[in-house]
């Protein structure tokens, strides 16, 4: 049975980046690394910019998976930041989700590293607690399509929704008129056929 159409609320949303460490994204194949590194930090970026409650986590830093990408940290000094000792599901994990529920929100968007572990298994536990839960595929990379497409199709099914960080922004939007400039600039900052057009649009406006 098809899911009614369940929307992104940026009232309703909290973002879970889930080990995204420098080991880890070694590991990444299944889309460039430099374009990998580039949708993460757009969609800490977001995050920002909609002011939505934000949770870092890592697993076992100390081993091979290393420390959280050094941009995360410095874009949510202030954020909760769960370093989990061992487990592989951050779910499992008791700091991790009483920092989720602790958001208030129901509306979870998350991306990690790898995908068919890192953000299959929290995707799974949070959907099964009864959240809503909002997947930045183009965020969270794994080592080719094979395992990713198995992730992606696992997830959805339980009920996931797939999207990708410009999807996200522009559903949080809702309407360029509450911020053109400020939403164009996110955009322009990640995408740099982006910022040709938001170029244009400044030229045209400045010669009105």
């Amino acid at each position: 049975m098809t899911k009614p159409y369940v929307r992104l609320d940026k009232s309703q949303a909290a973002v879970l980046l889930v080990d995204h460490q420098t080991g880890l994204l070694s590991l990444v194949r299944d889309i460039d690394p430099d374009k990998f590194k580039n949708n993460v930090l757009a969609t800490a970026a977001l995050a920002k910019y909609f002011n939505l409650p934000t949770i870092l986590t890592t697993s076992f830093e100390d081993g091979p998976n290393g420390p959280l990408v050094p941009e995360l940290k410095e874009t949510f000094p202030d954020a909760p930041y769960i370093a989990r000792p061992g487990q592989i599901n951050a779910w499992d994990n008791e700091d991790f989700v009483a920092a989720v529920k602790a958001t208030g929100r129901k509306q979870l968007i998350i991306a990690g590293v790898v995908t068919e572990v890192c953000v299959a298994f929290p995707t799974l536990s949070a959907i099964e607690a009864g959240f809503d839960v909002f997947v930045v595929t183009d965020a969270s990379g794994t080592f080719n399509p094979i395992t990713r497409d198995a992730a992606w199709s696992r997830m959805a099914q339980a009920g996931a929704q797939l999207m990708t960080w410009f999807g996200v922004a522009g559903e949080l939007h809702r309407d360029w008129r509450n911020d053109i400039e400020g939403l164009g600039g996110l955009f322009s900052n990640h995408i740099p056929d982006y910022r040709n057009l938001m170029t244009a649009y400044a030229t045209l406006t400045q010669a009105r």
